[in-house]
């Protein structure tokens, strides 16, 4: 990073509350909140409700200091793309300085309160998944190759792993696929947003696949991923933590996402750009959709089981 970037001051007057909370980037925290909670609450074996808040508090937490790590370090990217120019280092509200504090203060924070409040399997993955996301994506692989979602994924990919451990103190077949599922389920969720934000990555000189290896090529990769996707979405709803309820959700899902996928393969890039690659934001948004109904159908399993009523 610059030295520039490391220089930056917040703009005059103190920094609100809401600048804090923002540089923790609350819409990935949701997702990583609901994604553990799941995990946990899936897990074969049960976690007093006290010891269970903790842990999930401690996971978002964990997760608020890597988005602040992240903003911390890619200032000078995130003041040129039009996406990102509002966050708080950037706009200049909270000086990078703060941002880097903020950021190793939670984390910090996090792993050992984790650590004392579930066990250290769970602390460790916290801590591996911050290091992930802070040093191995933002700090080397967004700038350096294509495959930087692809690898980085792995740092979103985590929290439900990191739930069941701190309910079952291990690692199973089952929060291995969970994790798989967001693991490959991230390359075609952000590929089809840069698709219609190309330009964005390009100015930040961030080698994104669509910059590197131009929109075609960008539609053949998320059609690929989404057909490795399928069975380990498929495969997820046969063990322990599945069901017919989960299946049938799956196989809808999966049916519907792997269309999308196919439409954006086929779609001639002047027809994309003269709708103003509707299909792309189409499949975008339900991708978003597509993570949380997948493990909502967890949870209704989890329930049903809970009344005797649900699994295999």
């Amino acid at each position: 990073m610059s030295d520039a970037t490391l220089n930056t001051q917040a703009a005059e007057g103190e920094a609100g509350f809401g600048d804090y909370f923002a540089l923790l980037k609350p819409r990935v925290m949701s997702l990583v909140i609901f994604t553990a909670l799941v995990g946990l609450l899936v897990a074969p074996v049960a976690v007093h409700p006290v010891v269970g808040l903790a842990s999930i508090l401690f996971i978002a937490i964990g997760a608020g200091a890597s988005g602040a790590l992240n903003m911390w370090w890619d200032a000078d990217i995130d003041a040129i793309m039009q996406r990102t120019q509002s966050r708080p280092v950037p706009s200049g509200r909270v000086g990078a300085q703060e941002a880097l504090a903020v950021g190793l203060a939670l984390s910090g924070l996090a792993v050992v309160m984790l650590g004392l409040a579930a066990n250290l399997l769970s602390a460790g993955l916290l801590a591996f998944t911050i290091f992930f996301y802070a040093v191995v994506y933002t700090m080397w692989l967004k700038r350096w190759t294509p495959q930087n979602i692809v690898i980085g994924g792995a740092a979103g990919a985590f929290p439900p792993m990191i739930g069941w451990a701190v309910a079952t103190g291990g690692v199973s077949v089952e929060s291995v696929l969970m994790f798989l599922l967001i693991f490959i389920w991230t390359p075609p969720h952000f590929w089809a947003l840069a698709l219609f934000m190309k330009s964005d990555y390009h100015e930040a000189k961030v080698p994104m696949l669509t910059v590197t290896h131009g929109r075609k090529s960008t539609r053949t990769h998320i059609l690929a991923y989404t057909v490795l996707l399928v069975p380990v979405a498929l495969g997820l709803g046969l063990t322990s933590v599945g069901g017919p309820v989960y299946l049938a959700a799956a196989v809808l899902m999966n049916a519907w996402f792997l269309k999308g996928a196919f439409d954006i393969w086929r779609r001639p890039e002047a027809a994309a750009e003269a709708d103003g690659y509707a299909v792309e934001k189409s499949v975008f948004k339900f991708s978003l959709l597509y993570l949380f109904l997948h493990f909502g159908a967890l949870l209704v399993e989890a329930t049903l089981r809970s009344f005797g009523m649900g699994g295999w």
